[in-house]
């Protein structure tokens, strides 16, 4: 008859290292561990200063108590020094059931300690970019496609210039050549100006591209036009001179939005651009992605505009199974209720979740304390949250409306251009001609300070 295994002293100190580390992002001291290993001999306090030269009353009194309530509080249920061996041994029987539930080791990603801050993009040697589900394959299969324009739709914080970061990669993975401006970098005095920003559009490309500047041969100030100008030194320079498959990341391309005498003839240049695409040979070569903050709202003919054209790609936020694989890649044993907990908070939003997976794993916080402080100035998000907080300044127009929609139980109605900032800044979600708030955590900490 087969008996059960023995269940070690060794496998014991493994089981309360691993279930105090979950819990506290903590280690247990050597003099925890040598109470706990002389407690499972079955040792007096006396007995065990005895051997270490501690006092019986400090290992009882100042480590014990609190060795016992650590483990209880990580395993849930009552640990004490006379019955500590059934509790290690049914947690150990837990952790062997997730083990088997995940059907996988833990990821080869970095130690709890190593956990990297969720800050600008998700690098593409990391382990923590979680695919939308066919979003990228979609991207993929796209940009190939000569003359592609692809139109990524988000929120700040969204993952926008990390999908344009792989796109990027997939095609220099082909031998296409790539370049990726980030519009949100260029000076006022750039952006506001149609002839300079053009120069600095082709001086950048060419720049990626490893190409020599030539502006002074192509650029014809006396006849041609700067959109001119522009298409010119593409179509009979650079695109001539690499002669494969170009793709130009245009990132934050909102951050021209707000000057109209250049949003006409730059727009409308790029739509240009994409049309030639689909008759002209060297124009194929030239595959545009663009990243902007949800609706457009620009005087653009329907037939000048890039934001009616191409392949729109709108990405949404993390669903559970994508916030459950995000847990497992920072080593977060959490189970769906819990899952469900943050998403109660923070939705599926990816930075909002990431931080918040940062601060749990790292030890900082356990998630109870995390949602309990989220919404106040004590917790992970106020620096997130104050930032929102001084883009609405009290009393303004648009602080008056998200308050009604903070204070409202139910989606409420606004105006279709504070429907579309308060959207663009990612603190409302749409239904219909209404919104309510993206998050709890929005209309917990706006009701409070509003």
């Amino acid at each position: 008859m087969n008996s059960e295994p023995e269940f070690t002293w060794k496998e014991a100190k493994q089981v309360a290292e691993e279930v105090v580390f979950n819990k506290t992002g903590k280690h247990l001291s050597d003099v925890e561990t040598i109470v706990l290993q002389g407690s499972w001999s079955g040792k007096t306090y006396e007995e065990i200063a005895e051997m270490y030269g501690y006092t019986a009353d400090y290992l009882n009194k100042d480590v014990g108590q609190s060795l016992w309530r650590k483990l209880s509080d990580a395993s849930g249920e009552k640990v004490s020094k006379k019955n500590l061996r059934e509790p290690l041994k049914r947690a150990s029987k837990e952790q062997q059931r997730t083990w088997v539930a995940l059907n996988a080791p833990l990821p080869a990603s970095p130690s709890v300690k190593e956990l990297p801050f969720p800050e600008g993009s998700v690098p593409l040697d990391s382990p923590f970019y979680v695919e939308r589900d066919g979003i990228e394959s979609l991207c993929y299969n796209a940009i190939v496609k000569p003359g592609a324009l692809i139109r990524i739709k988000a929120p700040k914080l969204m993952g926008k210039t990390s999908l344009i970061t792989r796109i990027l990669a997939q095609c220099q993975s082909q031998n296409y050549k790539t370049a990726y401006l980030d519009l949100s970098s260029v000076e006022r005095s750039i952006v506001t100006n149609l002839e300079k920003l053009l120069r600095w559009l082709c001086l950048m490309v060419g720049r990626q591209l490893k190409l020599e500047n030539q502006l002074g041969d192509y650029w014809d100030t006396e006849i041609l036009g700067s959109n001119d100008n522009c298409t010119v030194y593409f179509e009979e320079y650079l695109l001539p001179a690499i002669n494969c498959p170009v793709v130009l990341g245009l990132d934050e391309v909102d951050r021209v939005l707000p000057y109209s005498e250049v949003i006409e003839d730059f727009f409308g240049m790029l739509r240009s651009w994409h049309e030639k695409g689909k008759i002209s040979e060297i124009w194929k070569q030239l595959r545009l992605v663009m990243a902007h903050s949800t609706e457009v709202y620009i005087p653009l003919d329907i037939n000048q505009s890039p934001f009616n054209a191409g392949v729109p790609v709108e990405l949404p936020e993390f669903d559970l199974k994508q916030v459950k694989e995000l847990a497992r890649l920072h080593q977060l044993n959490w189970n769906e209720l819990q899952l469900e907990k943050l998403m109660g908070m923070v939705g599926g939003h990816p930075y909002l979740v990431r931080l918040a997976m940062y601060d749990v794993g790292s030890g900082r916080v356990n998630l109870e304390e995390l949602l309990r402080e989220a919404p106040t100035e004590a917790g992970i998000y106020s620096n997130h949250l104050r930032r929102y907080l001084e883009m609405l300044p009290r009393g303004s127009e648009l602080a008056d409306a998200f308050k009604k929609v903070v204070a409202s139980p139910e989606p409420v109605e606004l105006d279709s251009m504070q429907i579309y900032k308060l959207h663009s800044m990612g603190l409302v979600q749409r239904q219909d001609n209404q919104v309510r708030p993206r998050c709890h955590l929005y209309r917990e900490y706006f009701r409070r300070v509003f």
